[in-house]
């Protein structure tokens, strides 16, 4: 009786922002978006250059002499890239505020952010702090990097098709592999662009067949193995030990969740979401679409890179968007 009642309110808990009506989103980009050179922009505004240096006593490195310096190779690998794009993304919002931005940043009234993305968005909803936001996504990385290590898996985006097409590629690609290698799409990025993962031998299968299905190209992501598959299970535990020690407040805005395109106010469920995160395919296309859907005006990439702002004009032409940079 009690567990029920318990979960009932949980249940009322979470849905606090069920009727959303976005007008300003902040949006956050993932892994991918960094570039040599970025956290440069953000030494010349003091709050933002005083995150890089909260960030170097909590990672035991010097994060921002990567950023501008590379090599790009240190860099892109995952354990450095989730921190990096993380600590950058929040750097740019305290860009926007010195520029004048003030009034923006009051303004945003919903915020999401692609996989590693949506850490950064709950930091700047206030759901964790800056700290304990950073000390996951270094956690998140290094699980990440362990299963990728653990098997040998990787990850292909597929352009040029729509996410019906992908699926059946992967159905025939898992045809010819066994069990340990199958494939299914991890990202459902926007109409012609999804990322598909799996064991190495089923990856080498969907590019193989990728042009008898009409896909323009499949172009080799850059990461570490099979991210958001079944393939990250390794990880899961040691987030759900992290999260479970870590405060997680009600968000001040709605943060959608890269798992179902939902808000959640409930911070057990943010923590469970997270969570299955790295195991659930990223529904980043639904999410956006939602938005627009829903009335969005006006949207902001904060952080490296221009691939959401990409992605959102892929998906409505005449929507507004601005990039800022850190």
């Amino acid at each position: 009786m009690t567990a029920s009642v318990g979960s009932q309110v949980a249940v009322a808990d979470d849905l606090l922002f069920k009727d959303y009506k976005p007008s300003c989103a902040f949006l956050f980009p993932g892994q991918g978006a960094q570039a040599v050179g970025m956290g440069a922009e953000a030494q010349t505004v003091p709050a933002a250059a005083k995150l890089f240096k909260k960030a170097n006593d909590i990672l035991g490195f010097d994060l921002l002499d990567i950023c501008t310096n590379g090599p790009k190779e240190k860099l892109n690998s995952t354990v450095i890239s989730q921190p990096a794009i993380y600590v950058t993304s929040l750097a740019a919002v305290e860009v926007l505020r010195a520029g004048g931005g003030e009034d923006i940043i009051e303004s945003a009234d919903v915020t999401c952010g692609l996989s590693l993305g949506e850490y950064t968005a709950l930091a700047f909803a206030g759901a964790f702090s800056f700290e304990d936001g950073l000390k996951l996504v270094k956690l998140r990385g290094e699980a990440m990097q362990d299963a990728a290590d653990a098997a040998s898996s990787a990850m292909v985006s597929v352009i040029g098709l729509d996410s019906d097409k992908v699926q059946l590629l992967c159905d025939a690609a898992n045809e010819e592999v066994g069990d340990s290698e199958k494939v299914q799409i991890a990202n459902y990025l926007c109409p012609g662009n999804y990322a598909v993962s799996g064991g190495v031998k089923g990856i080498e299968v969907v590019e193989a067949k990728a042009k008898s299905f009409k896909a323009r190209m499949t172009v080799r992501l850059a990461v570490a193995g099979a991210f958001h598959t079944s393939f990250m299970e390794p990880a899961v535990s040691r987030l759900e030990t992290a999260l479970a020690a870590t405060q997680i407040k009600i968000p001040r805005i709605p943060v959608i969740s890269n798992v179902d395109a939902q808000p959640h106010s409930d911070p057990d469920t943010i923590k469970k979401i997270l969570a299955r995160q790295v195991t659930s395919p990223v529904q980043w296309e639904l999410t956006v679409k939602t938005l627009l859907e829903k009335g969005l005006k006006k949207g902001y990439e904060l952080g490296p890179g221009k691939v959401i702002a990409g992605i959102v004009k892929r998906l409505d032409k005449t929507a507004a968007i601005e990039n800022v940079g850190a």
